[in-house]
């Protein structure tokens, strides 16, 4: 078996130090995949496939290009879990247990509905050990982050080549393997430092409407062991959310849309009001 890592990079050639620290931590069989985006050619989802059509392992793991891993041997870990699960098709380090149908992005869910470990980089320059949501060491989840991403090799998936940018491809794998009858995990095995944290522009909006317009069949998305979780209101809020932080950054015609579904969902809230005011203004 081998591990082919897929890495999108920035940068014409990768960090030494990330590729000392794949080499002297992975602990089995590997190849690279540098995917030499520095001119920005290449969206993520096309960088990715690239990657996939240049690999030869029974594997894929996609990685950014600016993370440091932090236990030894986590690529035998990626293969223990496959192999000891069949029905697993794809690994995360952070997760949620539950996905809306509104737009949002895969951490808009409680606290207790995630599962995290990750040491993360701050725009302050802090940095944070964020670690939860774990009972077993491997936690099955709904959608996974696309700083890590290790899944089993499958002919029949690849990543959108309709989406366009960097934002929501992992929401796109995620609900791939989904689709294609495979669960997702995350495990609380392999630790990874991150030393950058996304942005939320307007591309991140428009992206986040395509992704669920393209995957509306498959959502909500709740695990079994939630369902008892009042899912009508967080569909709601993360709704509610989603409009009011997208207003200037996506069209009126999906604004209306979003708000004419919460309106269906809770007739009576001063959401209501709040949001024809600004349409008003």
């Amino acid at each position: 078996m081998k591990l082919s890592i897929i890495i999108c990079s920035r940068t014409a050639e990768i960090n030494p130090i990330l590729l000392s620290n794949i080499d002297e931590t992975i602990g089995v069989d590997y190849e690279l995949i540098l995917i030499d985006n520095s001119k920005n050619k290449y969206s993520i989802f096309e960088a990715y496939n690239l990657g996939i059509n240049r690999s030869k392992g029974d594997y894929w793991c996609f990685i950014h290009d600016d993370i440091l891993f932090h236990n030894n041997d986590w690529g035998k870990i990626v293969e223990d879990i496959f192999v000891q699960n069949p029905k697993i098709g794809l690994i995360g380090v952070a997760g949620a247990k539950i996905k809306t149908k509104m737009p949002s992005a895969w951490w808009d869910c409680p606290e207790d509905l995630k599962a995290l470990n990750i040491m993360q980089h701050l725009k302050s320059g802090e940095v944070e050990h964020w670690e939860k949501g774990w009972i077993k060491k491997t936690e099955e989840v709904a959608a996974i982050d696309g700083v890590f991403m290790a899944a089993r090799r499958s002919d029949e998936i690849q990543f959108s080549n309709i989406l366009t940018g960097f934002h929501n491809y992992d929401l796109n794998l995620s609900f791939e393997y989904l689709r294609h009858n495979y669960k997702i995990a995350a495990t609380k095995e392999i630790l990874i430092e991150h030393f950058s944290i996304g942005t939320i522009n307007s591309s991140w909006y428009e992206s986040v409407i395509k992704i669920h317009d393209m995957y509306s069949d498959i959502l909500p998305l709740q695990l079994n062991g939630e369902s008892d979780f009042n899912l009508k209101k967080l569909e709601f809020d993360n709704g509610a959310k989603f409009l009011l932080e997208s207003f200037n950054h996506i069209k009126k015609i999906h604004l209306i849309k979003i708000w004419l579904r919460l309106l269906l969902l809770k007739p009576k809230s001063k959401l209501h009001l709040k949001f024809f005011k600004m349409l008003l203004r």
